[in-house]
C-alpha cells in the first residue's frame, strides 16, 4: 500500500552552503538562524563584524555549521571577489536592505541613490555573483531575494522605498527564466511590516501604528519567527516546482 502515496519532499538543508546577507540582525539573522536549523553550512554577510561574528558563534553553539563574512554589498567588486573566492553557494538570502520614509517632497537625491543603491544596485550584483558560481561548477541553487509587500503596492513615504522592491520583483523574474534552464530558482519573500530593531522606532509613533495596523488583516505586527517556514520552503526541495515567483507574508495586506 506505502507505494500509493505520494513522496513527502524534504525540508531539510544538509549538505546545502548559505550565504545570507545583512545577516547581523533582523530578518537577516533570523534567516541564518533558521538554514542553519534545517541543516546548511551558512555564512552570515553584513558590515558589522561583531554583530556577525556573535551570530555564527551562537548557531555553533547549538551544533550547526555558520562562519561570519564581513562584507559591504555595496562594494560590487569586493562582493565579487569574495563570492568568487568561496565554495558556490546553493543558497543566497538577498536580504541587505534599508528605507528612508519620507514625504515625495522631501526625498533627496541622496536618499534615492542610497535607497536604491543597495536595494537594487547591490541586490542585483550580489544574485548575479552568486548565480555564476553556481552557473560555472554546474550546480543548482536557490536564490531567495527579500522583497516586500511594497514591491506589489504602494504607500504615503515610501515611494523610493517601493520604486526599489518593484525593482526587485521584476529581477526576480527575470533571472528566474534565465537561470531555470540551469536548475538555478529565482523567488521573492514579500514581508509586511514586522517588528524589528530596524522598525521598532517607527512604531513608536501610534498615529502610524495605527495606520499600519487598519492595513493588515490580521490585526497585528508581523514577527521574525514567523517568515522561517517559508524561507526554508524557498531555500529546499520542498519548492522545487517553484521560480519567478512571490511569496507574500502580509497578514493580508494586499488582498483588497
Amino acid at each position: 500500500m506505502s507505494s500509493l502515496l505520494p513522496i513527502i519532499p524534504s525540508f531539510r538543508l544538509d549538505g546545502k552552503r548559505a550565504l545570507v546577507t545583512g545577516a547581523g540582525r533582523g530578518i537577516g539573522l533570523t534567516a541564518a538562524s533558521a538554514l542553519a536549523e534545517a541543516g546548511a553550512h551558512v555564512t552570515l554577510a553584513a558590515r558589522t563584524t561583531g554583530e556577525i561574528e556573535e551570530a555564527a558563534d551562537a548557531i555553533r553553539k547549538r551544533g550547526q555549521q555558520a562562519e561570519a563574512l564581513t562584507l559591504d554589498v555595496t562594494d560590487i567588486e569586493m562582493t565579487r571577489a569574495a563570492v568568487a573566492k568561496a565554495a558556490p553557494f546553493n543558497i543566497l538570502v538577498n536580504n541587505a536592505g534599508m528605507n528612508r520614509p519620507k514625504m515625495l517632497s522631501d526625498v533627496t537625491v541622496d536618499d534615492f541613490d542610497t535607497i536604491m543603491g543597495l536595494n537594487v544596485r547591490a541586490a542585483f550584483f550580489v544574485a548575479q555573483a552568486v548565480a555564476k558560481r553556481l552557473l560555472d561548477a554546474r550546480l543548482p541553487g536557490s536564490i531567495i531575494n527579500i522583497s516586500s509587500q511594497m514591491g506589489h503596492v504602494g504607500a504615503a513615504r515610501r515611494t523610493v522605498y517601493c520604486a526599489s522592491k518593484h525593482a526587485m520583483e521584476g529581477f526576480t523574474k527575470a533571472m528566474a527564466i534565465e537561470l531555470a534552464p540551469h536548475n538555478i530558482r529565482v523567488n521573492s519573500l514579500g514581508p509586511t511590516f514586522l517588528e524589528t530593531p530596524m522598525t521598532r522606532p517607527f512604531f513608536e509613533n501610534k498615529a502610524f501604528k495605527n495606520e499600519v495596523l487598519s492595513k493588515i488583516k490580521l490585526g497585528r505586527l508581523g514577527q521574525l519567527e514567523e517568515l522561517t517556514g517559508a524561507i526554508v520552503f524557498l531555500a529546499s526541495d520542498a519548492s522545487s516546482l517553484m521560480t519567478g515567483s512571490a511569496l507574500i507574508l502580509d497578514g493580508g495586506w494586499t488582498a483588497e
